[in-house]
């Protein structure tokens, strides 16, 4: 599990870095930024999983959201993950933005030749911590997890599916029901197969439904003027399932924020605070 340091300044008294290993899951060389704050310097501290949406690197979140000052004050670390893996040159797996490269949705694949590589869920879920625990001084099992579009459907089913490993899960603009999703529907029809059934492990409405979700409230942002609200996104679907299953929400529609990191800039100390309130100092 060596890690390869790419990068590493000083921010608000800590270090964002990016770094790279060699991944047993996605079978490539995978990369990530950490945000340590200075807290690290003494201790470990609490971990936060940022995960990305379509077309995203490690690199926009950690240049574009601004998160590091809030956390440096909090004392939590951020890690933020590449969207897929890369360079392993799956024939057509750079055909369009929403499926193969930077589009791995955070599921393992089933299906061949996706199911060698495409293992997302697998990497943030288990590999990833163990790299985490391993070469920094985080806690990596005092952890919460967030993301955005395809990033806050990875957060969503990863937390429903892990209601132990993670304190807290927040979205902004998450794909609310992958099945329902006509981005959903067409990367889980090729990443699991045809058998809709094999989906709802990744669906979010459908681990709500079946599973409920034990922790503190789920938060999810939605911008009112998101030009992908209505046919891809979805909240009521997110927000009719928690009021079946009882799953506290709090939908929050943020008149006219749009789909941009703007939107995510604006919100994301909202969503750090609430994460530092739920992991242990």
């Amino acid at each position: 599990m060596a890690v390869t340091t790419i990068s590493r300044s000083k921010c608000f008294g800590g270090t964002q870095g990016v770094y790279s290993h060699e991944s047993a899951e996605t079978h490539c060389t995978m990369r990530f930024g950490l945000f340590l704050p200075p807290a690290a310097a003494t201790r470990r501290v609490p971990l936060l999983y940022w995960l990305s949406g379509l077309t995203c690197t490690e690199e926009n979140f950690i240049t574009k959201a601004g998160a590091q000052r809030v956390a440096a004050e909090l004392g939590v670390a951020i890690a933020a993950p590449d969207t897929s893996p890369r360079g392993v040159d799956v024939p057509g797996d750079r055909d369009s933005y929403d499926f193969g490269v930077g589009a791995g949705y955070y599921v393992d694949a089933t299906e061949p030749p996706w199911s060698r590589a495409y293992r997302m869920y697998s990497y943030i879920t288990e590999e990833l911590p163990r790299v985490l625990a391993t070469s920094f001084p985080v806690d990596a099992a005092n952890a919460g997890i967030f993301g955005h579009s395809m990033g806050g459907h990875g957060a969503l089913v990863i937390a429903l599916r892990n209601p132990g490993r993670y304190r807290s899960v927040s979205a902004f603009a998450p794909i609310s029901s992958a099945a329902r999703s006509p981005w959903g529907e067409n990367a889980l029809t090729k990443y699991l197969g045809s058998d809709r059934n094999a989906w709802r492990q990744y669906d979010a409405t459908a681990l709500i439904a079946e599973r409920g979700w034990p922790g503190p409230p789920l938060l999810v942002d939605q911008g009112s003027d998101d030009s992908f609200l209505h046919e891809q996104l979805k909240p009521e679907l997110l927000e009719e399932a928690c009021t079946r299953a009882g799953v506290p929400l709090r939908l929050r529609m943020r008149d006219g924020y749009d789909h941009s990191y703007y939107f995510i800039a604006t919100f994301v100390e909202d969503h750090l605070r609430f994460h530092a309130a739920n992991v242990s100092a």
